[in-house]
């Protein structure tokens, strides 16, 4: 089952996310909050938290960190309020791009959102114009030691997943096998893999594109790279998802 390489282009920046560890903490202690308030403190039924959870754990937050974000969002004093907010646009080379943004104040974050595009290269533009590209989908990548991929293919089809691609850094080292499915049959498909003793490193309900374009130009590889740096390093974006084939530039 071959496809694209899509688990956010191999953490293409995971690096420079590891150097700005206090700006991902506090992303992800956002996602806490929302976490918390929509389905309760109790990660064992909170399957939308146990995934926040396992996604700090990956950025190595610390266990009291992650702990007292929890509590925060649980007491009663807990009084941030965000929403989610979705921008669209195309950047450079009409690579098509989608902002998720996690924002106690629409107007802040759309400027924001706004002055990116514009200073590298790219367009805001109005609701729908590249959502249609994408589709919502299931991730689960696991850890690849002992595992055999035609083995784990079919078993993964078997408990109603959709497709299996191995997953490798820049230097071609295997890094996980990346499971997609359907978003309904996410949680379902990822504990059946914890259950059959797999070992789950990251998993999330992720933005996929449709089809994924190349892009030759150096000028203009710059220029997205820019884009996508801008965006992520934003308090307010949670994730940025575009159908740039960043392994074919």
């Amino acid at each position: 089952m071959s496809g694209h390489s899509k688990w956010n282009n191999i953490k293409r920046k995971k690096g420079a996310a590891d150097a700005k560890r206090g700006a991902v903490f506090t992303k992800i202690g956002r996602e806490i909050q929302v976490a918390v308030k929509s389905g309760g403190p109790d990660p064992n039924v909170n399957s939308q938290l146990k995934d926040v959870i396992a996604k700090a754990k990956s950025n190595n937050m610390p266990n009291d960190t992650i702990q007292r974000s929890i509590q925060k969002a649980a007491g009663s004093g807990a009084n941030d309020n965000y929403e989610s907010v979705i921008y669209e646009g195309y950047g450079p080379a009409g690579v098509a791009v989608l902002v998720e943004c996690l924002t106690d104040n629409r107007n802040r974050t759309a400027g924001e959102v706004r002055h990116a595009f514009d200073k590298h290269g790219g367009n805001l533009g109005t609701n729908g114009c590249v959502s249609f590209m994408f589709k919502r989908q299931g991730s689960i990548l696991l850890d690849p030691t002992g595992e055999d991929e035609e083995s784990l293919m079919l078993e993964a089809i078997d408990l109603g997943a959709e497709d299996l691609q191995a997953q490798r850094d820049e230097d071609g080292e295997l890094v996980g096998y990346c499971i997609s499915t359907a978003v309904e049959n996410y949680y379902t498909v990822k504990q059946a893999l914890e259950d059959a003793g797999h070992k789950v490193l990251e998993s999330q309900i992720d933005q996929v594109a449709d089809n994924y374009i190349s892009v030759t130009d150096a000028e203009q590889v710059k220029k997205l790279e820019n884009l996508i740096d801008a965006l992520e390093e934003d308090d307010d974006v949670q994730a940025v998802y575009h159908n740039w084939d960043e392994n074919e530039d």
